[in-house]
């Protein structure tokens, strides 16, 4: 058993991506996600850049928040986080042991990774989006 998980998000679901990946921080595992930006959100592409435009709008002019990510690796971890209790030590920990990557970095190259993807044709949804095109979007 061991105590590294290389993910690679390439056409996986994001929100299925992102409970493997909590189940496993919680066993105590550091977990490294590289080609975040080829993982899919399913939905309608405008109705999901429309709803995280108006979130980030909700801000006012308060410095408190909502603090929303704009790059592609921190819309991933931030819904991982949404699967974790953050807040708490035992999540806190799990939390710290996620590393998000957009492409592969040098040091995971030669390493084997685990894919979690089908292939976008073989997805049961009607409308998916990559997160890297929702990302360009945003901006």
């Amino acid at each position: 058993m061991t105590s590294e998980l290389i993910i690679n998000a390439e056409n996986a679901v994001v929100g299925r991506l992102a409970s493997v990946v909590a189940k496993e921080a919680l066993l105590g595992k550091k977990i490294f996600i590289i080609n975040s930006e080829k993982a899919v959100i399913s939905g309608n592409m405008q109705n999901i850049v429309n709803d995280y435009k108006t979130l980030r709008k909700k801000g006012g002019s308060s410095q408190k928040g909502p603090l929303l990510p704009a790059t592609v690796e921190g819309l991933l971890k931030r819904a991982i986080r949404g699967m974790l209790s953050h807040k708490q030590g035992r999540g806190k920990t799990a939390f710290q042991n996620i590393k998000c990557y957009a492409g592969i970095p040098k040091e995971f190259e030669g390493k084997e990774s685990i894919g979690m993807g089908k292939k976008m044709s073989e997805l049961k949804t009607k409308h998916g989006s990559k997160l890297g095109d929702i990302v360009k979007l945003l901006k």
